[in-house]
């Protein structure tokens, strides 16, 4: 039997891993996963579900349906991707990741199938995760779908609420390059009279949503048509219910766009109130304020020092991208610093043109395959006139930062997941 680490290097060398290499690894349709299901006995038959997609907070969404239904004492699966430093954080059971022995067991088990069907990295993830939640006899589990909806490895469960949390361009080779066709292939996970929740109201997308539900003949909402949240301060929230006061808790996530992502998130919640899953107002309070320790969620404005202000988030396209600015413009800072990463695949102008020309910028690669080298993006961001230097690591490009700013200034560091993971 291999180890864990032999077992990764397995994994990420021998399966085609989109992570890494991009769309040589992507598979549009779902034959390889009802394979994958059927050989391991339709693991995701045994279990209840959330399934969230959307073009971003689908991560953050979550994490937090997951930490209430947690702290209504339901056994919860959470499925997420990508990974930031260890492989296991993609599947946890009430916010405690899969052991390295149960992954090398998986691998050990079933690695003859694997190769004989030509799985990629994330099919087989997706099996592991199913098989493992089964196994375990979880009471529901979260699932986030990796990209789309309609072709996505996940798309074989029939959830008791899905979730599609917005709509922005991103993927556009895989997904359409139009907003109404990224959308059809995100509302491919509304099932036959299964509730669906949309995050945020898109005028332009709306009907899409409303036609392919009625079509299933799925109860649709929307959920900043329900609730509103104000904030007395960076982490109190008021929290509104049809305008009328619901809770009042702690939003350990900072950053603005957070409070979208709660909204989803409690109306997800909302609907699942109306199967056997019970939950209530301090369940959610709690669920709210522990989100982080239950979870393990990070990477989203997430404070890594203070003196100067080091802020990293993994908004990584143009939609994404705009919440962050958006952010940064409510903070206070002397200077700015920006470290910047991106991956190949990229709509590079979309994003130069939200980034700020007075800022001091540090371009850089991270440690993947995928990742554009640092002169490359260079060269595209100077034609936005945003000048700085390149820098061959996300580390060497954040010691040059540090050196170079003032205890009042602000580092931020982003553009891709993958630069954010080398730091948080």
């Amino acid at each position: 039997m291999m180890t864990y680490a032999e077992t990764l290097e397995y994994l990420f060398t021998r399966l085609p891993m989109y992570q890494r290499i991009g769309g040589a690894a992507y598979k549009a349709d779902l034959d390889n996963t009802i394979t994958l299901c059927r050989n391991l006995g339709n693991p995701e038959r045994n279990f209840a579900a959330v399934h969230v997609a959307g073009t971003n907070g689908k991560g953050s969404v979550s994490n937090l349906v997951a930490s209430i239904l947690q702290e209504a004492g339901f056994k919860t699966g959470l499925y997420t991707s990508p990974h930031y430093k260890d492989f296991r954080e993609r599947i946890r059971i009430n916010g405690q990741e899969i052991s390295e022995e149960r992954v090398v067991a998986f691998i050990d088990q079933y690695r003859p199938m694997l190769e004989e069907i030509e799985l990629s990295f994330f099919e087989m993830t997706v099996g592991m995760a199913f098989r493992y939640f089964a196994d375990e006899q979880v009471d529901i589990a979260v699932v986030e779908v990796g990209m789309g909806g309609r072709l996505d490895s996940t798309n074989v469960i029939t959830p008791l609420v899905s979730v599609i949390t917005n709509i922005g361009l991103d993927h556009t080779q895989f997904l359409g390059d139009t907003l109404a066709k990224i959308a059809v292939e995100k509302a491919g996970i509304i099932k036959q009279r299964v509730p669906v929740v949309i995050g945020e109201t898109q005028q332009e997308i709306k009907a899409v949503f409303e036609n392919i539900a009625h079509d299933h003949a799925a109860p649709i909402t929307f959920a900043d048509q329900n609730w509103n949240i104000t904030s007395d301060n960076q982490q109190q929230v008021n929290i509104l219910f049809k305008n009328k006061p619901f809770l009042t808790t702690h939003l350990p996530l900072q950053g603005s766009y957070q409070h979208k992502n709660l909204r989803t998130a409690l109306e997800a919640i909302r609907q699942l109130e109306n199967t056997r899953f019970k939950i209530s107002k301090e369940n959610i309070a709690a669920g709210i304020e522990k989100v982080v320790a239950n979870t393990g969620i990070r990477g989203r404005w997430q404070v890594l020092s203070t003196q100067p202000l080091t802020i990293a988030d993994s908004g990584h396209n143009a939609h994404g991208l705009q919440m962050v600015m958006d952010n940064i413009n409510k903070t206070p800072y002397r200077e700015l610093h920006m470290i910047i990463g991106v991956v190949n695949d990229k709509n590079l102008d979309a994003m130069m043109a939200l980034l700020p020309k007075a800022a001091h910028y540090y371009f850089c690669k991270a440690n993947i395959p995928r990742a554009l080298p640092s002169g490359e993006l260079a060269q595209v961001a100077a034609q936005w006139q945003l000048n700085g230097s390149t820098y061959p690591t996300v580390a060497a490009a954040l010691q040059a930062a540090r050196l170079q700013a003032h205890p009042d200034d602000l580092i931020f560091i982003g553009g891709s997941t993958f630069v954010v993971a080398e730091v948080v």
